[in-house]
């Protein structure tokens, strides 16, 4: 099956159904904030390393974590009592997604360039773009962003600067989007990390049954 390319000038994408095997759905466009929403209402999402053309994806069987299902475990909870823990959303958003970039950088490499930050402050000036900063005795120990549409977050990167600081952050993001009946936090591909913390895999038609009434705020 051929991937599609798309035209900067033309706002839309192919149906996310047609995604290859991998995930793989189109490539080109832009990531001006029009395509990037139209995306992620889709469940598609740009993934791609500096300097590629841009790639983007929607992977049939979607790992997700629901707010209220959070798993915090007995170690982390001991953790959080020993220590006066503090969450912020959109501290400093534009600091929050470079520390996401320069922790990745310096260990396995970063598909977060300078086109995916300037495209996500963009998003984050529109209130689509959204961080969370968890602080550990007054000290940032972590944080991580994505984009929230209706009641539907979609997570893009974290990081750490002290043991635990991203769980943190996804604890008390979680919390939140409890509070506020989120469906879902996209976490857009599986790792061992997150499926620690509560991660699942859902049916294709059942994640877009959720995405369609989530994004419209149902």
């Amino acid at each position: 099956m051929p991937v599609y390319r798309l035209r900067e000038n033309e706002i839309s994408f192919p149906n996310p159904e047609l995604a290859q095997e991998d995930g793989l759905l189109a490539v080109g466009g832009d990531l001006s904030v029009e395509r990037l929403l139209l995306a992620y209402s889709n469940g598609i999402f740009p993934w791609y390393n500096p300097g590629e053309e841009i790639m983007w994806w929607c992977p049939k069987d979607r790992f997700l974590i629901f707010p209220k299902e959070i798993h915090v475990s007995h170690s982390m909870k001991k953790y959080i009592r020993k220590h006066k823990m503090e969450i912020r959303l959109n501290r400093d958003f534009q600091s929050t997604v470079h520390q996401c970039r320069m922790k990745r950088e310096d260990n396995e490499g970063t598909w977060i360039g300078d086109d995916m930050e300037e495209a996500y402050l963009a998003l984050h000036k529109e209130g689509f773009a959204v961080s969370v900063e968890a602080y550990e005795d007054k000290v940032l120990s972590g944080g991580l962003y994505g984009v929230a549409i209706g009641r539907c977050f979609f997570g893009e990167s974290m990081f750490s600067e002290k043991e635990n600081g991203s769980k943190a952050a996804l604890i008390g993001l979680a919390a939140v989007l409890r509070d506020k009946s989120f469906v879902f936090i996209d976490c857009q591909f599986h790792t061992e990390h997150l499926e620690s913390m509560g991660g699942r895999y859902v049916s294709w038609e059942e994640y877009r049954q959720m995405l369609q009434k989530g994004t419209k705020g149902q």
